[in-house]
């Protein structure tokens, strides 16, 4: 299928000020890309500061050029993926396979197969790269939730934590010896100690329902917890939510570039991405929202070229059954899969 492009500059005002100064425009452009491919999505990465963005697409990994859409290359074998981590210090990056209960360990360089990690737990979902404890860190879905760390020199699986939630979420490490959990189904952030390799606090999300995506500000030491309507800012010291921010439907990942002060909240019901700015570690602007596709709902973005990335296909109509087969279960389960008619991937810069 042929790559194409669709530029949309967008210059937005934001009409919603959560903090007590009015708002201030900011100044986005959105390039939309059909990188074509088979499958599906779930979450996507970028690998900071060189462009490349790791894109799940259910049995493979795309990888692209973010900044052009060019496909770079293709990491095969991954059953039901649903994202990846890289880990640049070792040189290796690593796929969650929830149709095998497995974790690919690739080379980053070369995009080569290494190995096939098990994981016993099953119900792989979330990864990502604790860099301060320089781990990976699997989210399981599996009947007693569980945060899996992984060595990633060697593969090796380090710890395996037990959380209140069956449906953990995000991770993100305060680089202090903590990580902090998103739980989906508890409505809490769950706290993890390095040390010991345990929870030791459960902190409520209220108003924020269903929260995924998880960032953390050093600096500020503040956790952003993106969530369906109303995203929250949890003081990291205390637990206690210091801010709320308003955002569209569908959430499933949220970005921070930590330079601009930018919280990225991607909403795939609204097709939409909130642009939030924190103006102090309590107050925070919402200055932009920015049109995307939808169904769009996670989101990777690079601090160091300013970029966010997003990956939706687009799918035409289910075709008709077979002579004498069932009619589809309501909602369309159980007929022919819906055809891929474009493989949207959505570049924002600032």
């Amino acid at each position: 299928m042929a790559r194409r492009a669709l530029t949309v500059p967008l210059f937005i005002l934001a009409t919603v000020a959560l903090a007590p100064r009015a708002a201030h425009a900011q100044k986005f452009t959105v390039e939309k890309w059909n990188i074509g491919g088979e499958g599906g999505t779930d979450y996507i990465t970028a690998e900071i500061g060189t462009g490349r963005v790791f894109v799940s697409r259910s049995t493979h990994i795309m990888v692209i050029d973010g900044p052009t859409g060019k496909v770079l290359g293709d990491i095969p074998d991954t059953p039901r993926t649903h994202g990846v981590g890289l880990a640049p210090k070792a040189g290796h990056g690593f796929t969650t396979n929830a149709g095998d209960s497995t974790v690919t360990m690739f080379d980053l360089k070369t995009l080569a197969f290494i190995k096939k990690i098990k994981i016993e737990v099953g119900g792989l979902d979330g990864i990502m790269y604790d860099e301060p404890d320089d781990v990976i860190l699997l989210t399981n879905h599996s009947k007693v939730g569980t945060l899996t760390a992984i060595n990633p020199k060697t593969g090796d699986i380090v710890a395996t934590v037990e959380l209140e939630d069956n449906g953990p979420e995000g991770a993100v490490p305060d680089g202090k010896g903590r990580i902090f959990v998103n739980n989906e189904n508890k409505n809490t952030i769950q706290v993890v100690d390095v040390k010991t390799w345990k929870a030791v606090a459960s902190w409520p999300t209220a108003p924020c329902g269903h929260p995924t995506g998880i960032a953390f500000d050093a600096k500020s030491n503040r956790i952003f917890s993106g969530c369906g309507t109303n995203s929250v800012v949890v003081d990291a010291a205390t637990g206690k939510v210091v801010a709320t921010i308003a955002n569209g439907d569908g959430v499933d990942a949220l970005g921070y570039d930590a330079s601009e002060k930018l919280i990225y909240i991607p909403a795939g019901r609204a097709g939409n991405v909130t642009v939030a700015h924190m103006d102090g570690p309590d107050q925070y602007t919402v200055v932009a929202t920015v049109p995307t596709f939808a169904g769009a709902k996670t989101i990777a973005v690079d601090p160091v070229k300013h970029m966010a990335f997003l990956f939706q296909p687009e799918y035409g109509p289910a075709p008709a059954p077979a002579p004498g087969a069932p009619a589809p279960a309501p909602g369309g389960r159980g007929g022919p899969p819906r055809p891929i008619i474009n493989a949207w991937f959505i570049v924002i810069k600032h």
